[in-house]
């Protein structure tokens, strides 16, 4: 990571050193023949001009290099961005570093303030008394190496990172230190501010939202909506305590907390957020909702909010809704190939009706909105009814329940009849008048997609006959019910096979695939780019039950879930832990993870 002879005693940063760009690529100026050479051996395509395509374009900017970088990829030449990287490294003769490999201790952090390593986006990688190693993503921007030096009083030097890298290690070893700063600042003023702007959209990230003179308390609330948006979070939890406020983020399913503000500004940072998402400041003794729309440099997000009052104070509970993120293929859901197919066969049904069930947060609607996506076509005209619209989606007539006039699901559902839709989406079926208009549309033609909250897919059902559906107009409206639950994936970064405990797949229930002896499963090790959990991301299981002449008798004489479900395997239905043991052996997830969410079948 470092020069080869560097001057002075050096830090130790207790990982083996990173190979200089000379070791790690092999430069073959004109020869027209491969330009990188992986630490593996392995040639790639690129020619010399090729390569520097990519290379020349990170000058013109990050958008030109992107460009070129997808070119690259998309024909072969380079196939990874490590392969990139090594590209860079050998073209400057800058040494690459991989930032997995850096021991980040807290004296390394504090050779460099958060303020110019944001400003510059680098972040330290070694150091000695006279010298600094710095990882930079643009090797060619020489002026800022030079900036650098002259800020930290100390010779520079670059090492080649990727620039995402560089961001997740910013994020990961300065954030905690830009909330220490704020809650010194708390702990010592007695004034919260003004707290009563309000935004029609809240601006973060520009020199306008980072403005010095700001009140403590404005800049911890900005500072925990960038902090859960950089961690992915879903879900913000402000809880208040006997001895406190705790705050929680909900990341790939699982609540994290975080460091907490000084007790004496709950109520202010309670305050706070009731402004910001139109709330009645003085109204504390009733539930309430609201709406923050969050604009920050890299997207704009929606923010769903909701207090509660507690014998400590108000609870504030906020779920992030990213607009680019919910219009996923069918294929990014987590289908299996068997089942994607068999879901595009049932999508493309003429009538009939689809449930997807599952408990609140499990990806119910984001499926759904992959499904419209595949049907969302000209010659097809969609209308949803939704409480309350999360996404807004092109193309798609879609109207939001308002149960203050009157307008619930099952009002909607008859008034959107008139409309003559192809496809209808009912955003919840809960009660016997939504249920029996969701048939009968269904009944006269349409297509219509639905959810329930349900543990399995034949509990459906049996739900909707305890609403007091008819057995015989579930039997012959119903063509599928499909079950979905999410899992954590698996890091890609620290992915690795490990020595499992036998006895979560025995609790499993595959013990028979144990006693064979070649089972290999993964997990992640832990590493930077998963905050050492071993997980990044979810992913959908599924539990696809078609509706078939057998099944439908079965419905008619009001079977149990349980002979519905066996009847249903017996034809080859996987159940949501024989998806998610799939997964399992394919990489995707953990045996830990399926047993966590799946119930014994």
């Amino acid at each position: 990571m470092a020069d080869p002879k560097p001057n002075g005693p050096r830090q130790s940063n207790g990982k083996k050193p990173v190979a200089p760009a000379g070791e790690a690529a092999d430069r073959r100026p004109g020869d027209g023949k491969s330009l990188v050479t992986t630490q593996r051996g392995v040639q790639k395509k690129g020619t010399d001009d090729e390569i520097k395509k990519w290379i020349k374009a990170v000058q013109g900017g990050k958008e030109a290099a992107t460009r070129s970088r997808q070119e690259l990829v998309s024909t072969d030449l380079l196939q990874t961005e490590g392969d990139i990287l090594d590209a860079i490294a050998a073209d400057t003769g800058m040494a690459k570093v991989v930032l997995s490999q850096v021991n980040f201790t807290p004296e390394l952090i504090a050779q460099v303030p958060a303020e110019v390593v944001r400003k510059y986006n680098v972040i330290p990688v070694d150091y000695n008394d006279r010298e600094i190693w710095l990882a930079i993503s643009d090797p060619h921007n020489i002026q800022a190496l030079d900036d650098l030096s002259h800020v930290l009083g100390r010779k520079v030097h670059g090492r080649v990172a990727r620039e995402d890298d560089i961001e997740r290690a910013i994020r990961a070893y300065y954030s905690k230190d830009e909330y220490r700063q704020l809650y010194d600042k708390l702990a010592e003023s007695d004034d919260p501010g003004s707290l009563d702007q309000r935004y029609d959209e809240l601006e973060l990230g520009t020199e306008a939202a980072a403005e010095i003179n700001q009140p403590p308390v404005v800049k911890y609330v900005d500072l925990i909506f960038k902090q859960a948006v950089h961690e992915r979070a879903s879900d913000i939890h402000i809880e208040p305590t006997r001895v406190g406020v705790t705050i929680r983020f909900r990341i790939d399913g699982v609540l994290h907390e975080v460091p907490s503000p000084p007790r004496k500004w709950q109520n202010a940072i309670i305050s706070r957020l009731k402004v910001l998402s139109g709330m009645d400041l003085a109204e504390k003794r009733v539930p309430l909702d609201g709406r923050i729309r969050l604009n920050m440099p890299e997207k704009k997000l929606d923010l769903r909010v909701s207090s509660l009052p507690t014998i400590f104070g108000e609870s504030i509970v906020m779920r992030l809704l990213d607009q680019s993120s919910v219009m996923m293929g069918l294929e990014d859901v987590g289908f299996l190939p068997s089942t994607v197919k068999t879901f595009k066969k049932l999508i493309r049904e003429p009538n009939g009706v689809i449930l997807m069930t599952g408990p609140t947060g499990s990806g119910k609607t984001t499926t759904l909105y992959a499904a419209l996506g595949v049907l969302n076509t000209p010659e097809n005209k969609l209308v949803t009814l939704e409480d309350p619209v999360e996404y807004q989606i092109p193309g798609i007539n879609q109207v939001q329940i308002n149960h203050e006039i009157g307008l619930d699901f099952a009002y909607g559902l008859r008034s959107l009849l008139r409309q003559s839709p192809d496809i209808i989406l009912v955003g919840e079926i809960r009660d016997l008048e939504t249920a029996e208009n969701a048939i009968r549309a269904a009944l006269t033609g349409h297509l219509v997609f639905s959810t329930l909250h349900t543990n399995d897919a034949p509990s459906s059902t049996i739900r909707l006959i305890d609403m007091g559906v008819k057995p015989y107009l579930v039997a012959s409206s119903l063509q599928a019910a499909i079950a979905q639950r999410l899992v954590r994936r698996i890091c890609g970064a620290c992915k690795e096979p490990y020595a499992f405990d036998p006895e979560v797949v025995r609790d499993l229930g595959y013990e028979a695939e144990l006693e064979e002896g070649n089972l290999e499963l993964f997990h992640g090790a832990g590493c930077e780019r998963c905050s050492q959990s071993g997980y990044r991301g979810r992913t959908a299981i599924h539990e696809i039950m078609v509706m078939d002449s057998d099944l439908r008798r079965r419905v008619i004489r009001s079977e149990p879930a349980s002979r519905l479900k066996k009847a249903a395997v017996a034809k080859g239905m996987l159940t949501l832990r024989d998806d998610g043991w799939t997964k399992a052996k394919l990489g995707i997830t953990t045996p830990e993870e399926v047993l966590r969410i799946t119930a014994a079948d």
